[in-house]
Parts: structure tokens; sequence; C-alpha cells
């Protein structure tokens, strides 16, 4: 069973950085696709960026954002710099067992239960 736990989320002031985890157990970590999403109160989950061969990002965060991962600690990370309100939201990882397009959650197989991002201004 694929397990994925995400920390480091909190409280910023804009302009700020914060720095998401997820740890995944359950498969070989370094085998698969992992992507970050984000989802703000009465919105539709949006993708933030994702990591397999390359990285890509949401238009909205390049520039800001930088994901990479460790596999030798099974951990997918999101840097986050130069924070807006507009960011604030509770960020997903997940992770796709296929090849399938980034950027669309149902594309996803395996879901963290989510860690919650707030900016104020």
């Amino acid at each position: 069973q694929v397990q994925l736990v995400e920390s480091g989320g909190g409280l910023v002031q804009a302009g700020g950085s914060l720095r998401l985890s997820c740890v995944m157990s359950g498969r070989t970590f370094s085998s698969y696709a992992m992507g970050w999403f984000r989802q703000a109160p009465g919105k539709e989950r949006e993708f933030v960026a994702a990591i397999g061969v390359m990285t890509t990002y949401a238009d909205s965060v390049k520039g800001r954002f930088t994901i990479s991962r460790d596999n030798a600690r099974n951990t997918v990370y999101v840097q986050m710099n130069s924070l807006k309100p507009e960011d604030t939201a509770v960020y997903y990882c997940a992770v796709q067992l296929g090849y399938r397009d980034f950027r669309v959650p149902s594309s996803y197989n395996y879901w963290g239960q989510g860690t919650q991002v707030t900016v104020s201004s």
C-alpha cells in the first residue's frame, strides 16, 4: 500500500518562503513521477509542479517554486519562494504509476492528506 505524508506547511507573510516535503512508502520511489497540487477553498484542485524525467511547473509558480526529489530519502520537495496571498491553499503531493499528463489530477494514483499553506498580506 502506497502512503504519502506531507509536511512543512504553515503561516508565512507575503514574500516569504516555505519548503514542503512529502515522504512516500510502499513502492520504489525512484521509479515514479511525483506531483504537487493545491486546492483553495471553493476552487478546484490545481496543478503546481511535477518531477519525472523532467520538471514542469504551472505558469503561476514558475520562477518562484522549485520541485526536487531525494530518492535515497523517498522524498519529494517543493521550495516555495516569494509567496503571495493567492498561493494560500492546501497542498497535496501525489504519485502516478504510469506516464500520463502531469498536469491532470486524474493521472495520479495515490495522494497525501495535504498540508495547509497560508500566506498573509
